[in-house]
């Protein structure tokens, strides 16, 4: 781009897009009413500058006020370029007191801001601190700043020491129009007001801190001083006359004195001292006239007095003379002379044919003028009056009013044509927006604080709103409904734009001499002058300037810029003769990616066809002055084109001291400058996208002429055709891009989208990157270009301009037309789409402008080959927001190619996380599958995997991590399949045994067991293995079923021993961790598998090895034990080897099943069954009253079954003895016990039944010498029970002699002797059968015995207690039994010796 010219700006228009801040209002009320007849003044605006403003370090840099005056009122506002300012505006109200036009004076003092304030009735001052005072250090940080008038709310603004009226004789005005203000060096404020008698009042306030009283006092042409005492001044004015009033006032402090300047209506000037109280100088301004005797005995009351010091030049004047249908300029400087007097010496007289001047600046060596033209148009102008012979003025190009007429295309909807209109960020305020609603609304309602989106809604439902109210019929056509819509919208589109001429009143005009910065001060709001780019200015200058233009800075060959002068002429003219209609052929083209040189040939046709006025004819002709076209054309586009090769990027240099980088991070960084760098790169991309369209129009008028202009012939047309116009398409392409970005609206993005998204970026890697920072602006909404800009685009311009500067800055100077021009140049190559740099797609990716991202791609995919492997990967992004993930896959593959050849993707493929190289495209392909992870796409992440291998062909690490990438996701997609494939073919061992892991818990956690027993796991059955087992011994045994697994892996591949290994060992650790009912079920089911197993199996090999019986399995990877030091701990001796074979297995079983059953009879008794041994289990049963259990259990483990009998004797005995709970209770143990015997003849109680249940397993189970009936006769004696008849009678034939001695322990002597007597008579043959006797006593017979050991225990204890006759009755039936007994045993034995 090229350099500024410094002979022209072109205005830029800070549009606010939502309604301003609320004023704070304050009212100064002091009682006063208006006076009769009181002139009325017009509105007046100006400005302050700080005095330091053009320094970098300042606090103050880059900050001024304005202010703007309307009746009584008047309205303080305090900016800043760098940072944005919180309580900034506010309007004071001085109630019946209209302010006179410049009637505020500023002025800063080390500590304070002063604000002086003239009305037609009163004075005021307002005392601020000064922003230094306000931050106690220097390094501020905030993004947002306190303005000076924060705290303004808190002054005593009606104080007698801050507020006076103004004395005056009654039925007379206080002042004339004309004022001037200042704070002296002791803080005292002064006014000087025009007195409507020609005399210059004075008031002095005594400074704001100090007690003092008003004074006031009058200047008069007599040279005297009168001093006034009191409030009221005494009358001295009979010699002067209204001619000399003063209509302008200005004044300057020099030396130790203070210079009072009087413009006054007889054209003259006059110089005050207020020291010495006298007229020092009276000057007739007409003598610098050339022409001033018609003019002489007019009043000049339009004349404006501006000054301007510097140490260089001194005090100079600027004069305007205000005469009927001209105007002049006198430029004259203050010498002083000996003797206290002085002079003006002329410099310069320059003279203007504008009729009504607005304002004008003065500065060391130029001259800006306001004016209003007869349409009444703002027209700005400025000139430099030291060098300028031709008194030629330099243009200003001031905004254009928008335009009166939209033209709306036949496929255009009206409405939303006259809404992108209405809100296009550089056309109308939202102030004339919303005060043109409510006046189309016809209601009171106040709309305020409607955010941008909210008040384009409102508009739209108003406007539709009174198209229904309008609709009379029922039925009409669409055409007609379309007429309508135009109709309705162009009346409220008419509304918008007299609210916008009226905010667009100019007012003033502020030129800050510091920094070169001049504003427009309207009366809606403030404009900025930047400096007009070379081929800006030649299009946008009049005809009548080009035509004076005798060199152009574009070429150095005069005669080239001769011809490029002639080739803007004739661009001139097509952009004049060019329809509304034709331009929007051209946007549309534009729009819809059509070829822009198709859509100029038609416009050609169009123009060519309507050419009643021999249009084409007149720019043939001027056509035929262009000595070398093709060198003009070329020229043009040269300064056109912002590509370039140079580095984007910046950054600070960190030798920079703290202050200093701060800051550089806050140089124009406010909304203001925001605003006004985009509005500036917008007003650039819509007068350079016209003129590249109306050059490529030309071009193709060129190609039809040929040779009739062309003076080289067929080489010119060939470069033409094959160069020009391609180059000329691809400038418009990029421009309308740039205008695109700069209109469109930002959209506002939730919080949690924002997280999101950082979230992918952060995947990325990219989420440190400046240009993909969030947004945390201020400004709702922004454009696409002010998102950028304050964003990323800003800080990286600073650090180009500052960063590579190693000299101090601590003195640095800020010029804003040469810092705009730079940034407004950096700014747009930022944009530029043929640039390397991708900051800008970079940045609406990190904000989530994903709509605006996919447009702005689409706009420049067709001709754009900088950065398409970016936009791919970009676009991608936007398609994975939208939910289209197939689409982003393919955009992501799309710029591989370009992986190593772009800077963006190769910030995107670096990484320091990197362990060992890798090839670029792989890099590249990590981090998109990280990215589509993270989205939640697995479908796409198999998909870029298996492309991605393709490339790893010779990396087998990237392989590895790429196959374990496909079975991750297959296998969370459940493919079950295409997961174990993924496995088998991962060339890393370490990663296949971690993925063959996760499979097989993943499947087991879904049950998908068949798919996992049946995979064959070629080489990797005993990793299988060895990975369920692993499992299977950490995990818990009732949530998952590793050993089931286990179990069916080995029955599937027929290894029977194998599998009953695994049951067995499931089946040890249910009962071990697991003493549940439904644990002991499963060890019952473990233990019948493991049991089957190994009944398939040739009996020499049905055996297995004894698990191990601890609670921990060593496993690889498990950490070593360590003892209480520290220290590994030794490694257990090695236990011997244990061999199970089924009948071991079948004794665990059963063991098992007893407890299964004792547990389903008593829940309660399962966890004390789970690790009960044989014996203990027995205990358990017969304590649970499960004999069956406990007998079955008894006889497999070869355990006596004593315990069984006696346990079985105590429940008949509590039975017998216990009430109906006993028997109701006894039934469910009896009914868990077969009897071998059901008796029907009568009805059986629990009693019965369980006698009966005894006596069955007496005769069942008979035991060695009745061991059996010994225990339970001795129970039941031991518990004073009587023997059952049955019970003693099986005991008889089983062992008397055991009976007896029973009778004996327990001293039942009456039952032994019975016993004893009935055993005598079975041995000599009486009942013998009952005791088990086959032959009684006989010669013949087998020997007989008698427990005589017994009898005679039995015996001796009768003796002992003789006192019981039933003892000596029994003892002597007994005694005479044995001696029968002895007699025929003796008879016995005698017979028998005598047949031996």
């Amino acid at each position: 781009m090229a350099a500024a010219l410094k002979s022209s700006f072109i205005e830029i228009c800070g549009f606010e897009r939502e309604i301003p801040p609320r004023f704070r209002e304050i009212v100064i009320n002091l009682g006063l009413t208006a006076v009769p007849g009181g002139l009325k003044y017009p509105d007046s605006a100006g400005g302050f500058h700080y005095e330091d403003s053009a320094k970098l370090l300042s606090i103050t840099s880059n900050r001024f006020i304005h202010w703007s005056t309307s009746g009584d009122t008047v309205q303080l506002v305090e900016r800043s370029l760098d940072t944005n300012l919180l309580n900034n505006a506010v309007r004071l109200k001085i109630p019946n007191c209209p302010l006179l036009p410049g009637g505020v004076h500023i002025q800063e003092t080390v500590n304070n801001v002063i604000i002086l304030l003239v009305t037609s009735q009163t004075v005021h001052r307002l005392v601020l601190p000064h922003p230094s005072r306000m931050y106690r250090s220097e390094l501020v940080t905030e993004v947002q700043m306190q303005s000076i008038f924060t705290d303004v709310g808190k002054l005593n603004l009606r104080d007698p020491a801050h507020s006076h009226v103004i004395p005056c004789t009654p039925g007379q005005p206080a002042v004339a129009s004309a004022s001037a203000a200042w704070v002296n060096s002791d803080g005292q404020a002064h006014f000087a007001l025009a007195s409507p008698t020609g005399a210059i009042l004075i008031i002095r306030l005594p400074p704001h801190d100090v007690q003092g009283s008003v004074s006031v006092m009058e200047l008069k042409q007599s040279s005297v001083m009168q001093r006034l005492a009191g409030w009221m001044p005494t009358a001295i004015r009979g010699d002067t006359s209204p001619s000399d009033l003063p209509v302008n006032l200005a004044v300057r402090l020099l030396e130790d004195d203070t210079f009072i300047f009087a413009l006054c209506q007889d054209h003259k000037l006059r110089l005050w001292s207020y020291k010495d109280q006298m007229c020092l100088m009276v000057a007739d301004m007409l003598d610098y006239m050339p022409v001033s005797r018609d003019v002489r005995h007019l009043l000049g009351q339009g004349h404006k007095l501006r000054l301007y010091f510097s140490s260089t030049t001194g005090l100079c004047l600027g004069v305007y003379l205000s005469v009927p249908k001209r105007g002049q300029f006198c430029i004259l400087q203050l010498v002083s002379t000996e003797g206290n007097r002085y002079s003006l010496e002329h410099i310069s007289s320059l003279f203007a044919t504008q009729e009504t001047l607005v304002d004008f600046a003065l500065t060391s060596t130029d001259i800006w003028g306001l004016w209003l033209d007869d349409n009444n148009q703002n027209v700005v102008k400025y000139i430099n009056f030291e060098h300028n012979v031709a008194g030629q003025w330099n243009q200003v190009f001031v905004q254009p009013p928008p335009e009166e007429e939209v033209n709306i295309g036949a496929d255009q909807d009206p409405r939303e044509t006259y809404l992108e209109v209405l809100f296009s960020p550089i056309r109308f305020t939202a102030s004339a927006i919303v005060k043109a609603l409510q006046i189309y609304r016809r209601g009171t309602e106040r709309l305020l604080d409607l955010p941008w989106e909210s008040l384009r809604k409102e508009v739209t439902l108003a406007v539709e709103s009174e198209i229904q109210n309008s609709i009379t019929e029922y039925e009409f056509s669409q055409e007609e409904y379309r007429q309508l819509q135009v109709e309705f919208w162009s009346k409220f589109y008419a509304c918008c734009l007299q609210y916008q001429e009226a905010l667009s009143i100019p007012l003033g005009l502020h030129v800050n001499p510091a920094t070169s910065m001049v504003c427009l001060l309207k009366k809606g709001f403030v404009s900025y002058l930047l400096p007009c780019f070379t081929v800006d200015h030649l299009y946008l200058s009049s005809d009548e300037y080009l035509s004076s233009e005798d060199e152009t800075p574009v070429a150095d060959d005069p005669e080239v810029g001769r011809d490029v002068l002639q080739l803007v002429q004739c661009l001139r003219m097509v952009s004049m003769y060019m329809l509304g209609e034709m331009a929007y052929v051209m946007e549309k083209a534009l729009d819809y990616l059509q070829s822009p040189e198709r859509a100029a040939e038609q416009v050609l046709e169009s123009l060519l066809a309507s050419d009643s006025e021999s249009i084409v004819e007149d720019i043939q002709n001027k056509l035929q002055d262009i000595r070398n076209p093709i060198n003009a054309m070329a020229v043009l586009l040269r300064e056109m084109d912002l590509e370039t090769d140079s580095e984007l990027d910046g950054t600070i240099a960190a030798g920079h001291p703290l202050n200093v980088r701060m800051s550089l991070s806050q140089l124009y960084g406010s909304n203001i400058s925001v605003s006004v760098v985009c509005q500036a790169a917008c007003q650039i991309a819509m007068t350079r996208a016209v003129l590249c369209r109306d050059l490529l129009i030309l071009e193709q008028l060129y190609l039809r002429l040929g040779d009739n202009v062309f003076l080289g012939g067929g080489a010119q047309m060939l470069q033409l055709q094959q160069d020009l116009i391609p180059r000329t398409s691809h400038l418009l392409c990029s421009y309308h891009v740039l205008k695109w970005a700069s209109q469109c609206l930002s959209a506002p993005i939730p919080l949690n989208t924002l997280d999101a998204n950082l979230q992918h970026l952060s995947v990325l890697e990219l989420s440190d990157s400046p240009a993909l920072s969030p947004n945390k602006s201020v400004m709702s909404p922004q454009t696409l270009l002010e998102l950028f800009y304050q964003n990323v685009a800003r800080k990286v311009i600073i650090s180009q301009i500052y960063g590579q500067q190693n000299t101090s800055l601590s003195q640095a100077v800020l010029n804003w037309p040469q810092m705009v021009s730079t940034i407004v140049t950096l700014f747009a190559q930022h944009v530029w789409p043929s640039n390397p740099g991708f900051l800008f797609p970079e940045c609406l990716m990190g904000n989530c402008q994903y709509t605006q991202l996919q447009e702005y791609i689409r706009l420049i995919r067709p001709w754009c080959q900088m950065n398409v492997g970016s936009c791919c990967f970009i676009l991608g992004q936007c398609h994975l927001a939208a939910g289209e993930g197939h689409k982003a896959l393919q955009c992501f593959q799309d710029a591989t190619t370009e992986v190593e050849k772009e800077d963006f993707l190769i910030r995107l493929t670096s990484s320091e996380e990197e362990e060992a190289p890798t090839a670029p495209r792989l890099q590249y392909y990590n981090k998109v599958l990280r990215l589509l992870e993270d989205v939640g796409l697995p479908e796409l992440v198999i998909q870029l995997a298996t492309v991605a291998i393709s490339e790893a062909t010779n990396d087998i690490r990237s392989q590895a991590a790429l196959q374990t990438r496909i079975f991750k996701h297959h296998l969370d997609l459940g493919h079950n399949s295409e997961a174990y494939e993924a496995l088998t073919q991962n060339p890393d061992a370490s990663r296949q045994l971690d993925c063959l892991r996760q499979l097989v818990v993943v499947l087991c956690e879904r049950s998908q067991l068949q798919d996992l027993v049946q995979f064959p796991y070629v080489n990797l059955h005993d990793e299988v293995v060895s990975i369920v087992e692993s499992r299977a011994r950490a995990v818990d045994l009732m949530a998952h079923n590793y050993y089931e697994l286990l179990y069916a892996f080995h029955i599937n591949r027929h290894n029977y021993r194998k599998a009953g290994t695994v049951m067995f060992e499931y089946g040890m650790r249910l009962g071990r961790e697991v003493r549940t009912c439904q644990g002991l079920q499963r060890q019952v089911n473990c233990y019948l598998a493991a049991m089957n197993c190994l009944r398939l199996i040739r009996p020499d090999y049905a055996w297995i090895v004894q698990p191990s019986s601890g609670s921990v399995y060593e496993r690889p990877g498990t950490s070593p034990k360590r003892n209480y030091d520290g220290e590994c701990a030794a490694a257990p001796a090695s236990r011997h080897i244990e061999i199970l074979e089924l009948k071991d297995l079948e004794k665990e079983y059963l063991l098992a099943r007893s407890r299964l059953t004792l547990a389903q009879h008593d829940p309660a008794s399962a966890a004390i069954a789970g690790s009960a041994s044989a014996v203990e289990m027995v205990a358990l049963l017969i304590q649970a009253g499960l004999f069956d259990s406990a007998v079955s259990l008894c006889q497999t483990f070869k355990l006596a079954l004593v315990p069984v009998f006696e346990g079985l004797a105590f429940k008949c005995i509590k039975l017998q003895y216990g009430g109906e709970a006993c028997q109701n209770e006894a039934w469910n143990w009896l009914a868990a016990n077969q009897l071998s015997t059901v008796i029907t003849t009568k009805e059986s109680s629990a009693t019965d039944e369980a006698w009966r249940l005894l006596a069955s397993y007496l005769e069942k189970y008979p035991a060695q010498n009745g061991q059996h009936h010994f225990c339970v006769i001795n129970k039941l004696l031991s518990h004073g029970v009587p023997l059952p008849d049955w019970l003693v009678n099986s005991y008889k034939v089983v062992d008397t002699a055991a009976l007896l001695r029973l009778y004996l322990n327990y001293d039942l002597l009456e039952l032994a002797v019975d016993l004893v007597l009935e055993y005598v008579d079975a041995l000599l043959g009486k009942g013998h059968q009952y005791f088990g006797i086959e032959r009684p006593l006989s010669a013949t017979a087998p020997l007989v015995w008698l427990p005589y050991t017994s009898v005679d225990q039995l015996l001796h204890a009768l003796n002992e207690n003789q006192s019981n006759a039933n003892n000596s009755k029994l003892c002597k039936l007994l005694q005479d039994k044995l001696t029968e007994y002895h007699r025929l045993v003796e008879k016995a034995t005698k017979h028998r010796l005598k047949v031996l």
